[in-house]
């Protein structure tokens, strides 16, 4: 909830008067209270935001105008709740339009999936007014998150009625999906691909991920028309990818097939290319944004929705582990019986990898590109997001192999250096820095820590300790993949965080064009 007069105010009288006391009026001075808190303008809540400083409307005098007003607030509020916006930059831009539109008061309280705006009536005695409205669904679509954030600059920039800003809002509201169908399904097939390259995948891996994921999110697709329940769906994602791979893995070992493929193709799929080409899918099906949404929730004072939405990532990757698990427990049983001699991956980090580092870089910025793509990034976004994304691959391939730091820490400082420049770069352009930060860093993603944590903890207890690691191992592989995503989301609003004093000349240059 956001009442917005806290850390100001005016200067209240001493609660102790020094003309009553004037013997310990130094003393009064040295103990009296801080100054008494009330509401402050609510332009002044936009301070290191990208509305800051907004051209404010002259102040609502009657109830159809001041209604006309928040319904704009909210309505905006609502598409950036439905595009996955973290919850700070939700309420800053529902505060940006109301101070723009001539609100001088304003309530926010936001929740996981509802949005409640209240003001008080400009006629004294009146009732506040209220308005609630719910985003039911949620949707990757970049392009309307873009186009969301242009309007609210508008707006702030004055020279933008009521009205032509209704209207304005309207035509966003009904704009259509960008890319076709098909064009998002072959992208989680190329993320997915990257992946499997990054880690060191063979041609066959890199092949069997890319046609994984594409089924997979076919699979996500139809399981989501039919209504079912997205952890089912993960769930069956999981299971899938495991089962293709596994399926390309035996079809190796077999005598015909295996004497083929060595004979017409070169390389060939191997125990670890089974780890990476699962890794791959993992990484397509993880939810990316709505982890970071999550921790920058959690991290910036929004505990109700930072709730919400972690309860969500967890429901999300149990599916995941499910799936992997129910395959892998099929996997290994039907391996032990058949004697193929699958065994743990022993390539868990990105030290000592057999791709090159500039192979892994143009991964990086194609692994990025196609996470743009799932998420409807607008075209002019791609170039710049593959900047960021060979960035952030980059940085932790130099830190680890170069420096010697552990894939954690070089994780965080990879991704507080794609907050940092995402920020900057994304205002330069009129968006929003989510629209570069989530596609540069789903490459990063921990999808070999996720696998390779599920596989010791399920093999150990179906083939025995002789063979594979124990399950407390799977454990802490386990938690290694959580601190990965930790150092994801918290580096990256890290960086967030630290360009926002920077930005200032680029957010006026931008109001400056558009008066």
């Amino acid at each position: 909830m956001g009442q917005y007069g806290r850390e100001h105010g005016t200067t209240g009288p001493n609660p102790i008067s020094e003309n009553t006391q004037p013997v310990l009026a130094p003393r009064m001075r040295f103990l009296r209270s801080e100054p008494v808190t009330e509401p402050l303008p609510i332009a002044d809540a936009l301070k290191n935001t990208p509305y800051r400083d907004p051209n404010v409307l002259a102040g609502v005098s009657d109830d159809s105008a001041q209604y006309k007003a928040l319904d704009i607030a909210v309505r905006v509020g609502e598409l950036l709740l439905r595009c996955g916006a973290s919850t700070r930059d939700v309420e800053s831009s529902v505060v940006a339009v109301a101070a723009s539109a001539g609100l001088r008061r304003l309530e926010v309280d936001i929740t996981n999936q509802a949005l409640l705006l209240q003001t008080p009536s400009p006629h004294p005695g009146h009732p506040p007014l209220t308005m609630l409205r719910v985003a039911r669904s949620s949707t990757r679509d970049f392009s309307r998150l873009t186009a969301v954030h242009q309007f609210v600059e508008r707006l702030v920039a004055g020279g933008m009625d009521l009205d032509e800003a209704t209207k304005q809002l309207r035509r966003i509201q009904r704009m259509p999906r960008l890319y076709p169908r098909w064009l998002v399904s072959v992208a989680f097939g190329g993320l997915a691909a990257s992946v499997a390259t990054i880690l060191g995948g063979s041609w066959m891996a890199v092949a069997v991920a890319f046609v994984s994921a594409i089924i997979v999110d076919r699979i996500g697709r139809v399981l989501s028309n039919l209504g079912v329940p997205s952890f089912y769906s993960a769930a069956a994602g999981g299971l899938a990818s495991t089962m293709l791979a596994w399926l390309a893995y035996m079809s190796h070992q077999s005598h015909l097939v295996g004497e083929f493929v060595a004979t017409h193709l070169p390389g060939s799929m191997t125990m670890a290319d089974f780890a990476y080409a699962i890794s791959g899918g993992i990484v397509a099906l993880l939810p990316g944004r709505q982890m970071a949404s999550a921790v920058e929730d959690a991290v910036t004072g929004y505990p109700v929705t930072a709730s919400g939405r972690v309860l969500t990532v967890i429901l999300a990757c149990a599916g995941i582990t499910v799936g992997v698990g129910a395959g892998l427990s099929l996997t290994l049983s039907l391996d032990n019986a058949l004697d193929l001699g699958l065994q743990s991956p022993g390539v868990l980090r990105y030290d000592s990898p057999s791709t090159t580092f500039l192979l892994q870089v143009a991964c990086g910025a194609l692994g990025a590109v196609c996470s743009a793509v799932t998420m409807r990034s607008r075209v002019r976004m791609l170039v710049p997001t593959a900047v960021m994304g060979a960035l952030g691959v980059g940085s932790v391939t130099f830190l680890v192999s170069s420096i010697g730091l552990g894939a954690t820490t070089a994780t965080a400082m990879a991704a507080t250096a794609v907050g940092f420049c995402a920020r900057l770069l994304a205002l330069r352009l009129g968006a929003p820095a989510l629209v570069l930060v989530m596609p540069a860093v789903s490459p990063m993603l921990p999808g070999l820590r996720i696998f390779r944590g599920m596989y010791e903890s399920v093999s150990g207890s179906l083939l025995g300790a002789t063979r594979v690691a124990q399950s407390g191992v799977g454990v802490t592989t386990m938690l290694g993949a959580v601190g990965i995503a930790l150092a994801l989301s918290t580096g990256a609003l890290l960086g967030d965080v630290l360009s926002a004093p920077f930005d200032r000349p680029i957010v006026q240059r931008r109001r400056a064009r558009r008066r």
